[in-house]
């Protein structure tokens, strides 16, 4: 038996990280022999983002009015999550990118069975390492790293593929009624935000139970 799991996202989202790290934990205390499958849903928070992306402190300065205050914000997500040990590194992010090839390669990588190595790695490399995500040549190395053929990825991304695929997972994601992320469907149950471990176990027991009694 297989329990799907739909997370829908956006890669310039830290409490989609943190609730991907929240889940994951929940998942390795679940007590059960049914498979957990993760199916990922694009959401751009910026779709009007330039294609190279806009340099990160001009762009949070305008959107938040200081460049102070967009750092305190920062902050308060690393004291937030100091128990989920996830290593945000601020200081090396230079750009906000455009999400859309991020998605298309979550897409790509879907298609070999590989969205969530890939969707979990350009988070990380985006938030722990501060890596330009909207760059095909970053997206195509991180590719790599997780046995995609990067000359594929490369080609892929150069061209128009997957995009409308990504635009018709982006509506299905509206017309669930969701209009942030991180918003995760475990069974009947959407989470909305990055909820603790104990309420993504919970919800995936809950569900689980109905699957085996059904």
């Amino acid at each position: 038996m297989t329990l799907t799991i739909t997370i829908t996202f956006d890669f310039i989202c830290p409490w989609c990280l943190v609730a991907e790290t929240r889940l994951n934990q929940a998942i390795a205390q679940l007590n059960s022999a049914v498979k957990i499958e993760r199916l990922w849903f694009p959401f751009e928070l910026n779709p009007q983002m330039p294609e190279a992306g806009m340099d990160r402190k001009a762009y949070r300065t305008r959107k938040f009015g200081s460049w102070e205050y967009s750092q305190g914000l920062d902050a308060k997500t690393v004291q937030a999550t100091q128990a989920d040990h996830i290593n945000f590194r601020y200081d090396l992010m230079s750009v906000t990118p455009n999400t859309l090839k991020a998605h298309r390669l979550t897409w790509f990588a879907g298609n070999q069975g590989k969205a969530t190595e890939i969707a979990v790695r350009i988070l990380n490399a985006y938030f722990t390492e501060g890596r330009n995500i909207g760059d095909v040549e970053t997206l195509a190395t991180l590719a790599a790293e997780i046995g995609i053929d990067p000359a594929q990825v490369k080609a892929f991304l150069e061209s128009k593929a997957g995009i409308q695929e990504v635009k018709d997972l982006e509506q299905q994601a509206l017309a669930q009624g969701i209009h942030g992320v991180p918003a995760i469907r475990i069974g009947r149950e959407i989470i909305s935000g990055a909820q603790s471990v104990e309420v993504f176990l919970a919800a995936l027991q809950q569900a689980v139970n109905k699957l085996v009694n059904a």
